[in-house]
């Protein structure tokens, strides 16, 4: 039994193989261009023609879709392009209008009664969807980081579109869909707020409807549009002079610089450095062709003092986009210290000053000392007088 029905099988899908491959394929013949005419099948090296019972939109919109040539506009019966010659090859053909094929449609072949070339189907397509055409809105396709991107998607020919998309390369779903109006050929779509990941090329497609309210015919691509997003970020800023200054300081006639860097780089970029002063603002510039940039002062003054800002400038597109500009940078000038500061200088005085007034002590005191141990003419006579009478006391004693 189980042997019996894979031969069954086996021989059903054998039939269905050769019945679908014997058809080789579909042409419109008499019509007013090559997407109109009657329908035609090759089948083992002959043409014929199909029936027109249960002909309609659904059969048509899947010949036209095989055929490159758009979406059906009418499905014809009765022989409207004229009688064909030969075998009827397909009668009674029932589409769902999805099918990629006329021969994957159910089908049932010649043995079907009552069908003549009085009755072959016709088919009237819309034509081969053309390519629409991308363009930019602006007259500039770099943009900043924030700002809206509106692109023009066009139609030349007029067909019944039902939507427009907007693709960017690389990704399959679209960024931007609009339901169209009633034969509207051109639709304004926009990117609001871009940022870097919207850079990239861009191209749009319209999708016509078919018989079925779920049936949708793509156009092909249109041209590509590139656009480029930049997005500057804030620059660092830091300086440098010599090491007896202190921070936040500048030693009048020294040299010092500032450096301006980017975390990211353009080409064709320069930075800016600005210094805020109370009497006005100076300004300096250096290409940077590296990621920092370095200005350097020498001899700094007074005019030198104030508060400094770094910017980042790049031109591309014809346009100008200037960063944030960095945090301020305060630098003061000051004078150089003198040989001795202040503070030794009072030590030095204080210093001197008790050593004076040491000497000075010490010369008075010496005077007077030797005032005091210069005897008078009396005292020298009292003296000698004592001093003879205990001399004398002392002979007499022994």
């Amino acid at each position: 039994m189980l042997t019996f029905l894979h031969i069954l099988l086996t021989g059903l899908l054998s039939v269905l193989r050769d019945r679908v491959a014997a058809f080789e394929s579909v042409k419109l013949v008499d019509g007013e261009n090559e997407c109109s005419g009657r329908v035609e099948i090759l089948r083992h090296d002959q043409w014929g023609t199909v029936c027109d019972h249960g002909w309609d939109l659904r059969e048509a919109d899947v010949v036209c879709s095989e055929l490159a040539c758009g979406v059906a506009e009418s499905a014809l019966r009765g022989s409207a392009y004229g009688k064909g010659t030969g075998e009827i090859w397909l009668r009674h053909v029932q589409c769902s209008g999805h099918e990629s094929s006329l021969t994957r449609c159910a089908l049932v072949l010649h043995s079907y009664p009552l069908c003549t070339h009085e009755n072959d189907a016709g088919v009237k397509c819309s034509g081969p969807l053309s390519m629409p055409i991308l363009s930019l809105l602006s007259p500039y396709n770099v943009f900043s980081s924030g700002e809206a991107v509106r692109f023009s998607c066009s139609v030349l020919s007029i067909y019944n579109a039902k939507d427009f998309h907007l693709y960017k390369h690389g990704v399959s779903t679209p960024f931007v869909t609009k339901r169209a109006e009633t034969r509207q050929s051109r639709m304004e779509m926009s990117l609001s707020d871009v940022e870097t990941f919207h850079q990239g090329s861009y191209s749009c497609r319209y999708k016509v409807g078919g018989s079925l309210p779920s049936q949708l015919l793509s156009s092909p691509p249109s041209n590509s549009v590139n656009i480029t997003v930049v997005d500057l970020l804030t620059p660092r800023h830091w300086y440098n002079t010599s090491s007896e200054a202190p921070a936040g300081y500048v030693i009048k006639g020294h040299s010092f610089n500032i450096t301006c860097s980017t975390p990211k780089p353009y080409p064709g970029a320069s930075f800016q450095l600005r210094l805020i002063r109370p009497n006005g603002t100076v300004r300096h510039s250096l290409a940077a062709p590296n990621p920092s940039a370095t200005f350097t002062f020498t001899g700094a003054q007074t005019s030198n003092e104030g508060y400094y800002y770094c910017l980042y400038h790049v031109q591309l597109g014809g346009r100008t986009f200037v960063s944030r500009e960095s945090q301020a940078l305060p630098i003061s000038i000051r004078d150089p210290e003198p040989a001795l500061s202040p503070v030794v200088i009072s030590w030095l005085v204080s210093g001197l000053t008790f050593v004076v007034a040491v000497v000075i002590i010490l010369t008075v005191a010496k005077v007077l000392c030797n005032k005091d141990r210069k005897p008078s003419e009396l005292e020298r006579e009292s003296r000698s007088c004592v001093e003879n009478t205990y001399v004398a006391l002392s002979i007499n004693k022994l």
